[in-house]
């Protein structure tokens, strides 16, 4: 859904759906339909040319008339629904004979009811479209031009900003300079793109920069291109700028003669050009970059954006930090008092508060600090500005700029990334928005849509749902969180409480979310997101509530019968606690319920989830992780067709039920408990499965490692065992889409891990019970590997008595490992990798164990510990080189000693001069895996 066009865009398909001959239509109500479709469809576009208009430039009569367009298609969308449910019905069918016949009747008759019901409603809903259509011909709606009023642009103010009003820039300021005079091709030109969240002082670095190093250029030029450039102005202020005295006689109209005059003036000059906010690559490909000639004068050129995507593909990206916490409070006190010094003590406090929702991003501390500058003695003002940052923009005219400039980055993005980013407004101030569970929202409220990718493959929909997520990182307008140590990707993000602000406006504005702060909710409240502690639960019907979430209070009395909630899709009580998971009984009668994620406050040893939960067959989500649920039943595995996602029990992993075979649009299954061969082997049905977390009991595991021969699509594995299990057998078919794996514990390597079976893997985090000499050998083979944690837990049997033989690896083993982590007995040290091997290894944690020590003579020790082999090394971390007793102590502690002299040599004389770690095994593994993600499945799936 795209929230510009309502839910149109969802709508149309389902009207030529239910023209289909299935569905026993009267011939009225297939013409009203038909009619509707047509209708809508010109609907649908008129409302997309409206939503490409900033809200400001439009007519009343036009956002009045978009406000109840979209509201009809909620309304028909609902209708459309409801007919659907009650025909497909809520029940899965039932193999018993007598039942089935019952089934069978019922379900007839509810069709007929159905079809009465959805022809009234079409007949309501065909005057109400004919009425709009009448208003748009009328009013001339889709042809009133937007206001010709042209706004100063507020980036403007950036330009002329006097040097000496300029905190906190320098440090970046001295980078960005650095990384133009350094590095390139000698006499080549140099780019450095700026990139960076709106407001974040994009451009006043970028003139600092220029102004300091335009007098050793020949020629410079400052020119801004803006969200819809226009490729021949750009030009021709390039040209203003390069030369004053302009070009008498020149074809100033014809792009080509333009770019070619600008080449033609950079020809034989040292230039510095700087492009200020650059929106998309065209304007750079079709005409900045052709304009700007390579002419090998070391010329340089400076860009800025908000989109990472641009700047690293125009190249030399610099991503611009938030000021600091100095330098925020100097650029706050002193727009206001002068200086931190000055400021009165009553207000530190609220001052500090003030600070941190800005978040070091300059225009909000500017903007901010401007509002407050003339009421620097009222102190209960400061406490209603502070409380009000979070709740929207645009309370006072001071804070416009903010508002407009913020605004330029939300009118840019297509309408379903708007209907994204609006729909982050349901989560609270600061509250950390989990990737994974973000998305899942998205696609039940059906703002995510199938895609087709070039070749015309089907993508996933939760692939397309992490494209959104990324499109977003990627434009500065959320904040990435929780990021992966190897390759970065976020797992979680944040809202700056300035954008938080503009959406919260927004979804005011188009009453798109409704937050509940103690104050009442309407009856036609549509999205509706609890975050007050003073909240008690309103008594009256929302018969238009489509999505529910809570947040506080956590104990509140919750009502949700069929008959107040009937059109529910999102219920999200992740943050609420039930009363057990016998309160879930009552959702059975959500029939329209895609996503439901909830909380219970009991701990029983045996509690399932209800069967009434099988009656939700829309259901696409279902989210018990914080939950003490156990067990899953087959009754409700059967009713879920289509359920995507399933996460089961935070650390008692959720016992699957045979069955499991039904749940074929299965994506994500994490923490499931496969307790039998059957069920390990009724996974291979589940051929969609792109992220899979189970525990196995030691005998399940070579029917599980059969099935995962047939999930082509598996991109993220986690397998626990029960005391170490057998996962030998045979791989039918590579896993060619699998880049993460972690096992806990086999009891050796399973004899799958290697290149030609997962040629794309690229974290592995294993732990064997027992290892064996060629492990090393064979994981230094794996192409793609990045991060690796291997561990074992015990030297085999016949080894314990005898000294254990080192693993030689060859010069091509771990050609791409950036993070490296042994906890082996064959004494895996830097030593045992010679020159070639682990080229981008930049930190290496090893444990030393005792028996390196005091057995066999130190023999394992080498002189040359090997640090200047490893060309890439950051970080060393050296376990077990901690004082401990043993029948030799004396000799011992001479020989840990002497290790830490040598390691610490080595570091010194090595380019990188990587740090050295002395941690004991207990110390390592609690910063490592800290309490709180001990059973954290995120954990284990992600491998970091």
């Amino acid at each position: 859904m795209d929230f510009a066009t309502g839910s149109l865009s969802s709508l149309l398909p389902k009207l030529a759906k239910l023209l289909e001959d299935e569905y026993e239509l009267h011939k009225g109500t297939r013409k009203g339909i038909e009619f509707l479709h047509k209708e809508l469809e010109t609907m649908h576009a008129v409302l997309r040319k409206v939503g490409e208009v900033p809200r400001e430039q439009l007519d009343e009569l036009q956002r009045i008339w978009a406000r109840d367009v979209r509201e009809l298609s909620y309304d028909m969308e609902d209708i459309v629904d409801t007919f659907m449910v009650d025909v497909e019905g809520p029940d899965p069918p039932s193999k018993r004979g007598a039942r089935k016949i019952f089934n069978k009747m019922i379900r007839k008759v509810n069709k007929v009811m159905a079809r009465r019901e959805v022809a009234q409603d079409i007949n309501d809903i065909k005057e109400r479209a004919k009425e709009l259509a009448e208003r748009r011909d009328r009013y001339k709606v889709d042809d009133i031009a937007p206001a010709k009023k042209i706004p100063v642009d507020p980036r403007l103010k950036a330009l002329y900003t006097d040097a000496s009003e300029i905190v906190g820039i320098e440090d970046a300021k001295e980078e960005v300079i650095t990384m133009l005079r350094e590095g390139g091709d000698g006499q080549k030109k140099r780019i450095v793109s700026i990139a960076g969240f709106g407001g974040l002082g994009k451009t006043t670095l970028a003139k600092a920069v220029y102004d300091e190093i335009k007098k050793d250029f020949l020629c410079a030029a400052f020119v801004s291109v803006s969200r819809n450039p226009d490729p021949k102005k750009l030009l021709k202020d390039m040209l203003y700028e390069l030369n004053k005295e302009g070009h008498p006689g020149a074809n100033l109209d014809d792009i080509k003669h333009l770019i070619d005059l600008v080449r033609e003036s950079l020809q034989n000059k040292r230039y510095l050009i700087v492009i200020d906010d650059i929106w998309d690559k065209e304007p750079w490909d079709k005409v900045i970059g052709l304009s700007l000639i390579e002419n090998n004068m070391r010329s340089r050129i400076i860009t800025t954006t908000r989109i990472i995507d641009v700047a690293e593909h125009v190249g030399g990206c610099y991503r611009l930090k938030p000021l600091s916490d100095k330098s925020s409070k100097m650029l706050f006190y002193g727009r206001i008092f002068g200086s931190q010094d000055k400021c009165p003590r009553q207000f530190s406090e609220v001052s500090e508060k003030i600070m941190k929702k800005c978040g070091g991003v300059p225009l909000a501390i500017i903007t901010t600090s401007s509002l407050l500058a003339n009421k620097s003695e009222n102190i209960k003002v400061w406490e209603d500005v502070c409380d009000s940052i979070g709740l929207g923009l645009g309370r006072d005219p001071i804070m416009d700029d903010m508002k407009k400039i913020l605004l330029l980055s939300y009118y840019d993005l297509p309408s379903h990334l708007k209907t994204c980013l609006l729909y982050l407004s349901v989560f609270p101030e600061d509250y950390t928005i989990r990737k994974d569970r973000l998305i899942w929202r998205w696609v039940a409220e059906g703002f995510i849509r199938h895609d087709q990718q070039a070749a015309g493959d089907r993508i996933s929909i939760l692939e397309n749902g992490e494209n959104c997520f990324n499109e977003l990182l990627n434009r500065s307008l959320i904040q990435p969180m929780d990021a992966d140590s190897v390759d970065g990707i976020p797992n979680a993000c944040r809202l700056h409480d300035a954008v938080l602000d503009l959406i919260i406006t927004l979804s005011v504005e188009e009453c798109f979310m409704t937050t509940v702060l103690g104050d009442g909710m309407e009856s036609k409240v549509r999205w509706l997101s609890l975050h007050s502690s003073n909240t008690t639960w309103p008594t009256m019907k929302k018969p238009k509530l489509r999505s529910l979430t809570i947040f506080r209070p956590y104990y509140v009395a919750i009502d949700l019968t069929h008959s107040r909630y009937r059109l529910l899709r999102v219920l999200d009580l992740q943050d609420y606690r039930l009363n057990g998971p016998a309160s879930l009984a009552c959702l059975g009668s959500l029939s329209h319920l895609r996503y439901l994620a909830v909380s219970t406050t009991s701990r029983g040893d045996d509690q399932k989830i209800p069967v009434e939960i099988g009656k939700l067959r829309f259901l696409q989500m279902l989210d018990i992780s914080k939950t003490a649920v156990q067990e899953v039943p087959s009754g409700v595995i059967v009713g879920l067709g289509q359920l995507m996602c399933l996460r089961g029990t935070l650390g008692f992993f959720v016992k699957l039920p045979v069955g499991l075979k039904n749940l074929t649009s299965l994506e994500v299954l994490e923490s499931g408990n496969v307790g039998s061969e059957r069920i390990a082997e009724e996974l291979v049905h589940l051929t969609k499965l792109r992220i899979l977390d189970v525990f196995i009991p030691g005998e399940c595991g070579k029917a599980l490692v059969k099935s995962l021969g047939k999930l082509a699509k598996i991109e993220s594995l986690s397998i626990r065992c029960f005391r170490g299990g057998d996962l030998d057998g045979p791989m039918e078919n590579p896993l060619g889409y699998l880049c993460r794996l972690r096992i806990c514990p086999a009891m050796f390597l399973p004899t799958w891990i290697k290149p030609a079976l997962l040629p794309g893997l690229s974290c592995l985090d294993i732990t064997v019970v027992y290892e064996r000499r060629e492990d090393i050998q064979v994981l230094g083979m794996l192409p793609c590997l990045r991060l690796l944690r291997f561990h074992v837990w015990s030297a085999n049997k016949q080894e314990k008595e005898a000294p254990l033989e080192r693993c030689v690896v060859g010069s091509d083993a771990f050609p791409r490992v950036v993070r490296c982590e042994f906890h082996t007995f064959t004494g895996v040290a830097p030593s045992m990798f010679p020159r070639g091997a682990m080229p981008m290894l930049q930190d290496l944690t090893f444990h030393m164990r005792q028996n390196q020590f005091w057995r066999g003579g130190c023999s394992s020790i080498d002189d040359d510990l090997g640090l200047g082999h490893l060309p890439s090394l950051r970080r060393v971390a050296a376990l077990g080189l901690e004082d401990f007793n043993c029948d030799d102590e004396a000799i011992t502690k001479k020989v840990i000693r002497s290790v830490r002299e040598k390691l610490e040599h080595e570091a010194d004389v090595h380019p990188n001069h990587p740090s050295i770690f002395w941690e004991g095994i207990h110390s390592w593994f609690i910063s490592t895996y800290p309490p709180s993600l001990i059973y954290s499945p995120e954990l284990y799936v992600h491998a970091d």
